[in-house]
């Protein structure tokens, strides 16, 4: 297949996956006050049958090279924790709010590869870094007592686990494990570990809540091929930065359907992370043409 149509396909695949997840988010906000962990439950739910079937169809293996055995459980614990957070913002927040923020979690890869990796980060990767938590303050909103809501911070730390579960996902394919195991494995995890919680604290679901919960997680699992199938066509550096197309399709859902209009800050805010991710994308790009 010829470059331009794989970068096509690839560019294709990741507004779709945007998309996917963009309904993700509303389809939770719609299933109204439950716990955060019980949503989690039945959109992992979803994805861990298909991603199950998916694997016996393909004849994919279920052993996980050894290698790869630590890093894809990090991937799963840290990204387990940034789906709770994530849908208890989900909740609290507009869901264009919510989705800028899990939006931070390229720039927490940037940082988590330095530390882990020993990925050096380069002095506009370090600046668009500053831009994009500029941003993230407009959307924070601290007080005069300095502090965000409880929320807001829960949306940042949920973007934080995620860039640090997308971190251990490289990590691991390195170490040999293949995109259906760790889409897998992640799901899998995550249901089993809200089983305990959703037990414990289980709210009784109406008929439409359960809907749309596993709408969002069909949703969801669109999602998560979407982007897997994404970046088989074309590298994170040509095609991801239309990932932040999510935010405008959060935005629209949240305004037809949920009547949320982002004031002026968070408009800012978005603005901001989005110019710093699009910089960051062009200067990346022009980098790696000089140097081949």
């Amino acid at each position: 297949m010829q470059q331009d149509k794989r970068k096509y396909l690839g560019i294709c695949y990741i507004i779709l996956a945007a998309i996917g997840f963009a309904f993700m988010n509303l389809f939770v906000k719609l299933a109204g006050d439950l716990p955060a962990i019980e949503k989690s439950f039945f959109r992992n739910l979803v994805a861990a049958f298909v991603s199950f079937f998916v694997m016996l169809r393909e004849k994919e293996s279920f052993v996980v090279a050894k290698g790869a055995r630590l890093p894809l459980f990090l991937r799963c614990f840290f990204g387990t924790i940034g789906v709770f957070a994530n849908f208890y913002a989900i909740g609290k927040l507009a869901i264009a709010d919510a989705s800028m923020l899990n939006k931070l979690s390229p720039f927490f890869a940037l940082i988590f590869s330095f530390f882990l990796l020993k990925e050096g980060i380069k002095l506009y990767q370090f600046f668009c870094i500053c831009v994009a938590f500029l941003g993230t303050l407009c959307i924070l909103k601290p007080g005069i007592d300095g502090f965000a809501t409880f929320p807001a911070c829960l949306g940042l730390l949920g973007g934080a686990c995620a860039g640090f579960a997308y971190t251990c996902v490289r990590m691991a394919t390195l170490k040999g494990a293949t995109k259906p195991q760790i889409i897998f494995c992640f799901s899998l995890f995550c249901c089993l570990s809200a089983v305990p919680f959703t037990l414990w604290n289980f709210a009784p679901l109406s008929s439409r809540q359960l809907c749309y919960l596993l709408l969002a997680g069909g949703s969801a699992t669109l999602g998560q091929f979407a982007i897997t199938s994404a970046y088989s066509y074309a590298p994170a550096r040509e095609i991801s930065v239309y990932d932040y197309t999510q935010i405008l399709f959060a935005a629209m859902l949240g305004m037809i359907f949920l009547g949320e209009l982002p004031d002026a800050l968070s408009f800012l805010g978005y603005f901001l992370i989005c110019g710093a991710g699009v910089v960051m994308f062009i200067l990346t790009n022009r980098k790696n043409s000089q140097n081949s």
